[in-house]
């Protein structure tokens, strides 16, 4: 049985990636515009935009069902090939939200556990990760280890597991509707961030228990969500 650390903040955390970490919310959107419109699917981007944070094959479903198209397997199989290879083509353009690095080093430095849940594969969310300098031996959770992505609860469930923390004593952030119903799934506490696009009426209705606007403004409230600091404190100077 592991020995509890007092320096250690009991507070642990568990980030969706896109949207969340990293600015590139709208080049999946994009991505999926090009996608769909090679199999002779035209939407406008903004429906597009709704979805993302589901997994690839959920959305691609559900776009297929709500517009009526008709897909061979093989056509509808290959909308997710064809979105990976567009989001390769604009992945240069992603770079970390606004405190983003910086509230990753925080929670390092306060020995607050954290790890990343994404419903992106590996392949896709590899350069992001490294634009982070995410350290080795952070868990990262991604869409190729589990049997169902967001807004199923498994990918969150699996980093509690990695971190070796109930689930229920988790913050889970994220940036979309779909991040904070697998929270509520999994029954963590889900802390919403607009930098994804989303409204804070919806993530609210979705299950967040505080809304900010990003990682930076996230890191200036990490109180709010429960982490505090129990490293010993020095005396003030007299």
């Amino acid at each position: 049985m592991k020995t509890h650390d007092p320096t250690t903040a009991a507070t642990a955390f568990i980030f969706d990636l896109d949207g969340t970490l990293v600015d590139s919310v709208y080049q999946h959107v994009l991505a999926w515009h090009e996608a769909l419109s090679q199999v002779g699917i035209n939407l406008a981007v903004w429906t597009i935009h709704r979805k993302i944070g589901m997994s690839g094959g959920l959305m691609a479903n559900a776009i297929l069902r709500e517009t009526g198209v008709v897909l061979s397997a093989e056509e509808a199989g290959s909308l997710v090939r064809l979105h990976a290879e567009a989001y390769a083509r604009l992945s240069s353009q992603v770079v970390p939200l606004p405190g983003a690095c910086e509230l990753l080093a925080y929670l390092t430095e306060m020995r607050a556990p954290w790890a990343i849940a994404t419903s992106a594969r590996i392949a896709g969310a590899r350069p992001t990760l490294e634009a982070l300098g995410v350290p080795p031996g952070v868990p990262i959770v991604t869409r190729d280890e589990v049997a169902h992505a967001k807004p199923d609860p498994d990918l969150f469930l699996a980093a509690a597991e990695r971190l070796n923390v109930p689930i229920t004593s988790a913050v889970v952030v994220g940036d979309s509707v779909w991040d904070l119903l697998a929270a509520r799934r999994a029954r963590a506490l889900g802390v919403g961030l607009l930098s994804g696009g989303y409204g804070q009426d919806e993530l609210e209705r979705a299950g967040a228990y505080r809304v900010y606007n990003d990682p930076a403004d996230l890191l200036l409230h990490l109180d709010e969500v429960g982490l505090r600091s129990v490293a010993p404190t020095r005396p003030a100077n007299p």
